[in-house]
């Protein structure tokens, strides 16, 4: 395998990119007909006469060997995927699927689990469809993750490319993206065929939706995989989700990225099994349907302007007098889990009105356009206060949550390569300006 390939993978994503991200923009509402009507591949379902419970987390269940794919293209690059045991949001069995891809310059010794920021409710979007030819408007997203990922490969480090929302498409339940992501280094590490092992050294990194997966694998791998936390240098990640609650008020009414809130009400409804249907409008209730197997690429620009108000019955223009929802989003909420024992980078934006946010509500203020900067700042304190002094916060005041990918992504890989490298990591704890409250949300009565 050579350096060529790599570099022809780069070619071709930087080929087709422009005219799919533009064929996805002009066709609102295709990636969930293509789902609704894709064959399914057997390789994602577990059929073995085993119970899944019956298998330890991280254990395969099954695998296979293909050429890596861009845009629904071979390239001369292997990828091994794995059917792997993991648990989902409500602490049950399940399985999941993640992608291995050796480096031409690797020899095992360093892996970076790489956390895509795919955010879609069609399980036919995850990267490791991309990855075997899958095509789908949603998937664009994981195929052009490809320009990102070819650069570590060329740095020697393998990659380990998990499926983080699991094979529900569960969107935003963040303790489930923790757990695909460790059971799925886990898995990595038990196949002979990916070169990695046990003594592996491992960064994380995600940005946007990965960043979800990147921080709850950081916070959960102490006492759900405390052998994987072992092998972890490190986590960076941009544009965090850390309060949803706060989220959905803050991008209330906004030009393009009110789309996910439709998009949280399916993924938290499904991930937690609640139905949370009984309390939409009409309107609410023909958006969810429409977005029911969406992806962000769906949602974004769809409804400009439309709130929750709108999309709720009057009863519940107060998302917080719907109990369910508050439970939900209380256990999705960063702020009350436990603080990581490793370095982390931490980059957030904090100009969303270049994106068409203007939101500034008294408790949450501005973000990058979909995050909350203050809740942001907020948990990379609390890491601070609560004794991992090696936490790295940036905050970006003129790039908002799009336009600060690129310029976080140059740094992370910075910061990832001095961890690998045994350098000591840098700390912005005692210069980090106040954040918001992360406390839990507490329940309102019906008006």
């Amino acid at each position: 395998m050579s350096t060529a390939i790599v570099t022809a993978v780069v070619a071709g994503v930087g080929a087709v990119t422009a005219p799919t991200a533009s064929a996805a923009s002009a066709a609102p509402g295709a990636s969930a007909a293509r789902g609704a009507g894709a064959t399914p591949d057997p390789f994602y379902r577990y059929e073995g006469a085993k119970p899944l419970a019956s298998y330890r987390p991280g254990d395969v269940l099954n695998k296979r060997t293909l050429n890596y794919h861009v845009f629904g293209i071979p390239t001369p690059l292997k990828a091994v995927q794995l059917l792997y045991r993991t648990t989902d949001a409500q602490g049950r069995p399940s399985a999941n699927v993640t992608t291995v891809v050796h480096s031409p310059h690797g020899d095992g010794s360093k892996a970076v689990s790489y956390q895509s920021f795919y955010d879609s409710l069609n399980p036919e979007d995850g990267p490791s469809r991309a990855i075997a030819g899958g095509l789908s408007l949603g998937g664009v997203i994981a195929n052009a993750e490809s320009v990102i990922l070819a650069p570590l490969l060329l740095k020697g480090y393998d990659l380990i490319i998990p499926d983080t929302e699991g094979q529900k498409a569960d969107f935003a339940a963040g303790p489930e993206y923790g757990t695909n992501t460790l059971d799925s280094i886990r898995a990595a590490g038990r196949t002979r065929e990916t070169g990695l092992h046990a003594g592996t050294r491992i960064g994380l990194f995600g940005y946007s939706g990965g960043a979800i997966a990147t921080n709850w694998a950081s916070a959960l791998a102490p006492a759900y995989a405390p052998e994987v936390n072992g092998q972890l240098v490190g986590f960076a990640e941009g544009g965090l989700l850390v309060a949803p609650a706060h989220n959905l008020k803050y991008v209330d009414g906004a030009l393009a990225w009110n789309g996910v809130i439709p998009m949280a009400v399916i993924g938290v409804s499904r991930s937690y099994g609640i139905d949370l249907r009984p309390y939409l409008s009409a309107k609410g209730l023909a958006v969810v349907n429409d977005l029911e197997h969406g992806s962000i690429v769906d949602a974004l620009g769809r409804h400009p302007g439309m709130t929750w108000k709108d999309m709720a019955k009057p009863e519940y223009k107060d998302p917080n007098s719907i109990p369910v929802f508050v439970e939900a989003v209380n256990k999705i909420n960063l702020g009350q889990a436990s603080t990581p024992t490793i370095p982390g980078f931490i980059g957030q934006g904090n100009a969303g009105w270049l994106e068409g946010t203007y939101n500034a509500p008294p408790g949450i203020g501005t973000g990058d356009g979909v995050m909350v900067a203050g809740d942001v700042r907020a948990l990379a304190r609390q890491y601070c206060a609560n004794g991992n002094g090696s936490i790295k916060y940036e905050e970006y005041g003129l790039l908002s949550h799009v336009g600060a990918m690129p310029y976080w992504t140059s740094r992370a890989m910075a910061w990832l390569d001095d961890r690998f490298a045994g350098r000591t990591a840098p700390t912005s704890c005692g210069w980090i300006p106040a954040g918001n409250s992360l406390e839990p949300q507490k329940p309102t009565a019906t008006q």
